[in-house]
This record gives C-alpha cells, structure tokens and sequence, in this order.
C-alpha cells in the first residue's frame, strides 16, 4: 500500500503533534503524522497519563522503547574495564512522545539561551526571535502582559505555595534562608532564586503536546492523516532528494511518499535515520555497510544532557503530600555554580515531595540539582544498519572536569539545604539517592512491589536508630551522607558512579551553516547536502536551554512549522 502526501512526519511526540497541527491548519497540504507507539485520543487517554504525578506511566515498558541502553559516563581509555554498564534510558513511544510522561515543567529557560544559539551563526534564533513563539503555544492562567500568551493551545499554570505539602515549604524556606531571591515568575524573571514551577497542567490532569495539539477539531481535518503502530524503518531517496519512507503497520510494509519528510523522533533516534540513510561520517558508515551519501561528521555528535544527582530523605508525616494533590514538584530553583568561566543560572534544583507510587515513594523526598549549562558532549552512533536495532549512544556525563566540578559543589549545596534550620525536624536521615536499576524495577506498578514497599514504609516510620539502619542496609547502596561530606574520594566516586540524567536529550542534528562541518540542518530544520528532508526536535539545538528541554522543542516546531510553510 503507498499513500502520497506533502508533509510526512517521522514521530508523534512533543515537535511531532504540533507540526502535524499547523502544517495542516490550512487545508492545503496533504500532511501524515507516524508514530511507533500507540494513539492518545481525546476521550480516551489514560488516567495514568493525565496524572499530575508522572513517575506511574513512565515506568511502563509499553510507554517506552524497551529495549533502549545507553552509556551515561565516558569509557576510560586506561582502564575499560572499569566503565560503568550500559543503562535503561527511558525514551517515550506514545503519541505525545515525552510530553505523555514527563515532570510536565514548562520552562523556557533564558534569554541568553537563544542569543547565544544566534550568536553561533544560526541566524533568526536569538530572545526576540524565540519569544513570540513561546508566547504563541501558551495559555498562561497565571500571569498576562507582554511576556505570556493568552490563548495558545498549552495552558501552563504553577501551585500556590499555600497549598504545598510542609517538605516543599520548608525546601523554599531553606531557599531563603541560604539568600536566595524569590521569584513569582520563572519564564518573565530569568535571574537567580526559587520560584513556584510552571507545568503544562490544567484542572490536575496533564496536558501533553498531543492533548493541546490534535484536538478532535484538528482530527477531524481530511488532509490530516495519523498513523499509530506505525515504525518507520527507512528514508527513501532519489539520488540526493528525500522522496519518501518505508513503514511497518500491524506488520505490513507500507510506503508514503511526500513532497517533504520531516524527522521529528528526538535526539537519539532522528540521527539514527540520518546515519542510516547514509548521511554522517562516511568512513564509519561504510564499515558497517552503509553507502554514503552525505559525508557530515555532525551527525549524531553534540549530544548533551542536564547531569543530575540527589540527596533523599524520609519527611516527616506532616510534611508529606497530602492525598488531595496528585502534583509532587512545587518549587524550583535556579542558581550559579560560581566558578570562575561559568554563565550566570548555570545550575538548577527541584524538591520532590514523593519519588514513588508506592507507600516508600510517598514518604521519602529527594532534592535533586542538575549541571543546567552543561559543557560535556556524547555522541549517538549505530551498532548495525538494521532499523530493528537501537542506536548506540553514549551520554559522556561528566566528561568535561568542569561539570563534575559543578555537580559536586550543588550536591554540597543540596546538604546545606537540608542543614538548614527550615528543613531539621521535617527531613530526617538525608541520604545520597542512585537512581539504580533496582530503583527502575521498584518503579513498575505490580503487586509485588505494593507489598514489599508497604512492609517497608512501616519500618521506616518506626523509631530513629530503625530508620538509620533500614536506609543504610535496604533503602540505599550507598555511603552514609555524613561519610561522603567527609571524604572527597568518596565523594567523588559516588557522584561520577550514580549520576544520571533527565532525559533532556539535545543537540545530536545541531543547526548550523553549511560551512559548519559541526552542523546537520540550517536555520530552517533542512538537511544540509540534501533535498526534501528536515529535522526538527530537540537535536538541532546547538546547546541546550538551562531548561528542561520540553517547551523548547515545542517552541522549535512552533517556528520551523512558519519556515516550512513560508
């Protein structure tokens, strides 16, 4: 079966939902939106997807590609041995992509983000470029004026602090306590200092770039074809002009040709269709018997991520989230790591009032800090050319001394918080936190896992020297916190061993000038040394956003959608 069309979209996640929305808005153009995973409808999304509290979906393995590794740390050169196992990387296969399951933060990230994108020589990317189409997507419930929109179809809103659970008051207490600013608005006030985190989330419920974006209005359109179950396995090209794709459908080879393909499947797997068609670092393509068609070293190069670490503790039961408010994330922080090259907000910090599902999840609390403004830079590359098979990617977390300097000095920050006066009697026994494989297996909702967590909860909740000791010997695998602070070696090999990432993949398509043998796209999402073929998602960002990267790649299509169409 072929279907022809002029638009065809490779991925239904956050960049995908709102191409295929305003490339069809005017009727003329033939668009097919194709996704892997399955459809979310309007009507008929589920109660775990449309939950405040986020960490119940994503831990299903139907939500996600399965069988995705990857490599968070470099692989030391003098002892490979030593290299940290490849990791679960959790990346969505749903309609809606991350935006079905992520914390729902709604961040822009700074000013400075985008001008330096301009700066770099990727033209019409600077603040005042960017900023009317943030403003367009939104629908701020909260604030007006000329930094927000109205009407978008994102609502975006932030939790009064009066309704906070007590561990995410005292978090922005102790904020205050160590001199930091409060702010009411994280995307109009781009300094330093806590704030109330802004969520695309309205009435309690998730609203992700498939719910804002195909809406039964924009289903209803009969140039607007969706196609869920449905994994692209191959660009077609005639010489060096994209004509089309290959797909598998409930098991059937199908073919869409269009006038323009445009790659949308994220940081690590839109690369993957580049280096698999032939586009990349031609010697590595032809040893694993891929014809080359494009020589560009770029692709799959760039990849970076926000490196995170944490430090949990068992809240005290009045400072828990009560069973009224599903949301666990209420306060934000942006701060500077100090050094001396670093940019201003090169740091962020989040409190957690509940890290599970499960009875242990609703009593411990974790403040989490992340590198924001990283200088570290992995790389994605293929195993085999088969499309079956997931990309090989490694992260290189840490790589750059310089970000595991930044990494140590805010997890002192994240024990400085807890030792504040604002924090004793609420948060007792602070422990360092690894998000383990163990800590995965615990995320899957099971009956196995309701009752061994029920059991523990109680435990916990016993006497001091018991809580002590259940943490040390079952909760963690790590050095007691106080042991850590104590010991740099220690501590050092605890952060370079445990950190992880936040699935803000970017950067692996970056855009650039042709001149650029860095770059993958122009200014406009169009592969450079080809014809009909765009990207356009989280890896053409030349750097990352000191954000989390979901707004911004919403934003990105926003704008490449009035390129494409102009």
């Amino acid at each position: 079966m072929a279907i022809e069309c002029d638009y065809v979209i490779v991925g239904g996640g956050s960049a995908g939902c709102v191409l295929a929305n305003r490339l069809s808005a005017d009727g003329r153009s033939r668009v097919v939106l194709v996704e892997a995973g399955r459809d979310t409808p309007p009507g008929r999304v589920e109660p775990e997807i449309l939950d405040s509290y986020p960490r119940i979906a994503y831990f299903n393995p139907r939500n996600i590609w399965a069988d995705l590794r990857v490599s968070l740390t470099p692989v030391p050169h003098n002892a490979p041995d030593t290299a940290l196992p490849p990791r679960r990387y959790e990346q969505a296969r749903l309609m809606g992509g991350g935006s079905s399951l992520n914390d729902m933060q709604a961040n822009r990230g700074i000013p400075d983000d985008y001008d330096e994108w301009a700066a770099s020589g990727v033209q019409g990317w600077g603040w005042q470029d960017v900023l009317p189409y943030f403003i367009r997507m939104e629908r701020d419930l909260d604030f007006a004026g000329p930094m927000h929109g109205r009407s978008g179809p994102l609502p975006i809103r932030r939790i009064a602090a009066e309704i906070w659970p007590g561990f995410s008051r005292a978090a922005a207490a102790a904020c205050a306590e160590l001199g930091f600013a409060a702010i009411a608005d994280q995307n109009g006030e781009f300094g330093p200092g806590y704030f109330p985190v802004a969520i695309s989330n309205v009435n309690d419920q998730r609203v992700s770039s498939a719910i804002a974006y195909l809406d039964e209005t924009t289903r209803r359109r009969s140039n607007l074809t969706i196609l869920p179950h449905s994994q692209v396995t191959k660009v077609l090209f005639e010489g060096r002009e994209a004509t089309g794709v290959q797909l598998m459908r409930d098991g059937v080879a199908e073919t869409i040709t269009a006038r323009e393909i445009i790659l949308a499947a994220g940081a690590l797997h839109s690369p993957a269709f580049l280096l698999r068609a032939g586009i990349g670092p031609a010697e590595k393509l032809s040893r694993l018997g891929i014809a080359p068609l494009v020589d560009r070293a770029g692709v799959g190069r760039n990849l970076q991520e926000h490196p995170a670490i944490s430090i949990s503790t068992v809240m005290a039961v009045t400072a828990r989230l009560p069973r009224s408010l599903r949301r666990h994330i209420h306060l934000g922080l942006r701060y500077s790591s100090g050094l001396s090259d670093a940019l201003p907000c090169d740091m962020y910090l989040v409190a957690m009032a509940k890290t599970g599902w499960h009875p242990v999840g609703e009593q411990i609390g974790a403040l989490m800090t992340w590198v924001n403004k990283p200088y570290s830079r992995g790389r994605v590359g293929l195993r085999t050319a088969s499309p079956l098979d997931e990309p090989e990617v490694q992260f290189a977390l840490l790589g750059d001394e310089r970000d595991y300097e930044k990494l140590r000095l805010g997890f002192l920050l994240v024990a400085r918080l807890y030792a504040t006066s604002a924090m004793q009697g609420i948060a007792h026994c602070p422990f360092p936190t690894s998000y383990s494989e163990r800590l995965r297996d615990l995320g899957i909702v099971s009956a196995k896992n309701r009752v061994l967590t029920t059991i523990l909860s109680r435990l916990l909740d016993g006497p001091q020297w018991l809580r002590r000791r259940l943490i040390d010997g079952l909760v963690t695998e790590d050095l007691p916190l106080a042991e850590l602070l104590r010991d740099n070696r220690a501590l050092e090999q605890f952060i370079r061993s445990k950190v992880h990432g936040i699935w803000h993949a970017s950067g692996t398509c970056r855009m650039g000038a042709a001149s650029d043998p860095e770059a993958v796209v122009d200014s406009h999402g169009r592969v450079i040394g080809v014809r009909g073929l765009r990207v356009v998602d989280a890896s053409v960002m030349p750097w990352i956003p000191r954000a989390n990267t979901n707004l911004p790649t919403m934003m990105i299509a926003e704008k490449m959608s009035d390129h494409i169409l102009r």
